[in-house]
């Protein structure tokens, strides 16, 4: 916690607003879509979804491959209460729906779909596209189709998998990859074992959404890892998120904007 703490005061000291960013891309996305305050439609279904979790008392046996939970000490958890407390937060659920929606990618992988809060938002944001979400728990992997099912999303394939086989095993290309969020297994190694699995399918409009960058002190250092990366030109830090760009045609520069 204390990591945490010192790593959000030195986000802060450092952080900007878009009166701090030149890169017209980043300007626009800045000013268009992180600080877009219209109220989409889309978020009362956000909001619904979020409180028929919050109504379920329901437990049920929880399989985690991951780095583990700082909140629940058993596998034996509530349902209400993942969703109070392990899931994307409503205000970053509005977020990565305006992201999906400014960049209309034509297809999403998920990776770690959990009760699916945030599989919602990426529906939502682009109802033309594939989304693709992995999960490694049947039963949470469950729950989250059954959720989407009731709010009418059907643009979303569920895959029960350990997310290393999936990406080591299937013949992953560039229709499934244009926006990968990563929310799954928040360790170095496992963070950096996706990235450079999925590196082959990036294209010029490739988006990379890293969920907890600053989750602990193995998790900064992925993120600088992936920051100086060759074929990285753009990064984002928005705290809770690292946001990634291969955009060739934009020298390498690196941005932490306030949200």
């Amino acid at each position: 916690m204390l990591q945490i703490i010192k790593s959000y005061l030195n986000f802060l000291w450092n952080s900007k607003n878009q009166h701090g960013v030149h890169s017209p891309f980043v300007y626009n996305l800045v000013t268009k879509c992180f600080y877009d305050k219209k109220k989409h439609p889309e978020y009362s279904i956000l909001k619904n979804y979020r409180n028929s979790l919050l109504q379920n008392k329901n437990t049920f046996e929880v399989t985690d491959f991951g780095a583990g939970s700082r909140v629940f000490k058993s596998n034996t958890r509530a349902i209400n209460q993942i969703a109070k407390t392990a899931g994307i937060s409503p205000k970053r659920a509005e977020l990565l729906f305006r992201i999906v929606n400014y960049f209309q990618p034509e297809s999403i992988l998920e990776i770690g779909t959990s009760l699916g809060l945030a599989t919602s938002a990426l529906s939502l944001g682009s109802i033309n596209a594939k989304v693709i979400t992995l999960e490694g728990c049947p039963n949470t992997l469950s729950i989250a189709k059954n959720q989407c099912q009731l709010q009418n999303l059907n643009n979303i394939e569920f895959i029960n998998t350990k997310f290393e086989d999936y990406l080591s095993n299937c013949q992953l290309n560039t229709e499934h990859c244009q926006l990968i969020y990563f929310d799954g297994n928040h360790s170095k190694k496992a963070t950096l074992e996706y990235f450079e699995l999925l590196l082959p399918t990036t294209t010029n409009d490739s988006v990379w959404i890293f969920d907890d960058i600053h989750w602990s002190k193995d998790m900064e250092d992925a993120w600088e890892i992936i920051k100086n990366h060759p074929k990285v030109t753009i990064t984002i830090d928005i705290f809770q998120w690292g946001i990634v760009f291969f955009r060739t045609e934009q020298e390498k520069e690196h941005f932490v904007i306030r949200v």
